[in-house]
């Protein structure tokens, strides 16, 4: 039977909404820069998304520390969700692999977790 990973406490569910806003921007981003270099239409894509990015890319990692704290991840797990943040829309499939292995419950719960 397989078993399954505890729902994410609050630290993994902001964890989880952050890195889905940083896949966003990253998404936008890369339509700006398409819509700048590749058909040569607009930067205005570039100009708003590079902030936003640049932003959630900002919010992503301080959220990570954080959460990494909270949720006392592995220094692996930690340097895992820093350097997803690196290639485009990489912490949504870090977020998922994540929450599988019960790396977004809450401290004593999920997967390889002590029981309290």
């Amino acid at each position: 039977m397989r078993m399954q990973a505890e729902p994410p406490g609050t630290a993994g569910r902001i964890f989880s909404a952050v890195a889905l806003i940083e896949a966003i921007t990253w998404a936008g981003l890369l339509v700006g820069l398409y819509l700048k270099y590749g058909s040569g239409t607009t930067d205005l894509g570039v100009q708003i998304f590079g902030w936003l990015h640049g932003g959630a890319f900002l919010l992503y990692l301080a959220t990570a520390f954080i959460a990494g704290a909270r949720l006392r991840w592995p220094m692996w797990a930690l340097l895992l969700a820093v350097l997803a943040a690196i290639p485009p829309l990489l912490t949504l499939p870090l977020d998922y692999g994540f929450r599988r292995c019960g790396l977004l419950s809450g401290p004593g719960q999920g997967a390889g977790r002590p029981q309290r």
